[in-house]
């Protein structure tokens, strides 16, 4: 697995953080619902708690954190992140099949973007805005060495970490659309959500399918879906930035 230090914090969570936040994974899958309401953040209370099984990761390594607080905007309780030099996340664990469950839906509004970002480098692997989705390890997808370096993880935690995840993310530059790995993991895929000023300060409905970007990004069918978190940070370009994100819901096709 990836080994610690400063360069890496914020992709390591993908792949162990989450084994310690909830000792159990929510069931979503008993239910044969339309919608799942993964971050129902609207039901909530301005500057109270996030809603159950939501939890803030900060990183050992970065000293500064983005922080995250419930507030009211035009009416509705939404996700406010504010980040100076700084990053942490909002993650929740869940497990969803996305063949029965592909498309996730929901709104974000950036206010402004970074000069330094930049998708294809370390040092500009910041946004203003991104949504992790993470996925189940499954040995049959890896080869021996990835098997192997799960394996480590496993014995340190007790379970095996999530194998891969698709970030959705408001980028600077890249055109929208672009989708290209992560600049510390091939474990990772980046997908340009949004990109540019344009739409800066504006609600704006994102709605995904997971099922057909992951295939597109991974060469096969997605294992289940293990976790959701939204990010916000730029503790690598040392820039700041305010954003705020809306409900977060999985639907059927």
């Amino acid at each position: 697995m990836y080994f610690y230090n400063n360069l890496q914090w914020k992709i390591i969570f993908i792949f162990c953080i989450l084994l310690l936040v909830c000792p159990r994974v929510s069931e979503l899958l008993a239910e044969e619902r339309d919608i799942l309401e993964i971050g129902k953040f609207s039901a909530a209370k301005e500057g109270g708690d996030f809603p159950p099984g939501w939890e803030q990761l900060v990183f050992k390594n970065i000293k500064q954190h983005t922080k995250y607080k419930l507030v009211n905007d035009s009416g509705t309780l939404v996700v406010k992140a504010e980040s100076k030099s700084s990053s942490s996340c909002l993650i929740k664990n869940i497990r969803i099949n996305p063949e029965k469950y592909p498309v996730v839906s929901w709104r974000w509004k950036v206010t402004n973007l970074y000069e330094k970002g930049d998708v294809s480098k370390k040092e500009g692997d910041d946004y203003p805005a991104r949504i992790y989705i993470t996925f189940e390890y499954d040995p049959g997808k890896l080869s021996l060495f990835e098997r192997l370096k799960f394996n480590v993880v496993k014995l340190l935690y007790g379970r095996y970490p999530p194998a891969a995840a698709i970030n959705y993310i408001w980028e600077s530059k890249a055109s929208e659309g672009t989708m290209l790995p992560n600049s510390y993991t091939d474990r990772v895929i980046m997908i340009v959500a949004e990109s540019g000023e344009t739409k800066l300060n504006t609600w704006v409905k994102e709605e995904h399918n997971i099922l057909e970007d992951y295939k597109k990004a991974f060469g096969e069918a997605p294992p289940f879906i293990s976790g959701v978190a939204i990010m916000t940070d730029s503790d690598n370009t040392k820039e700041s930035s305010i954003t705020y994100y809306g409900d977060i819901i999985f639907k059927r096709r």
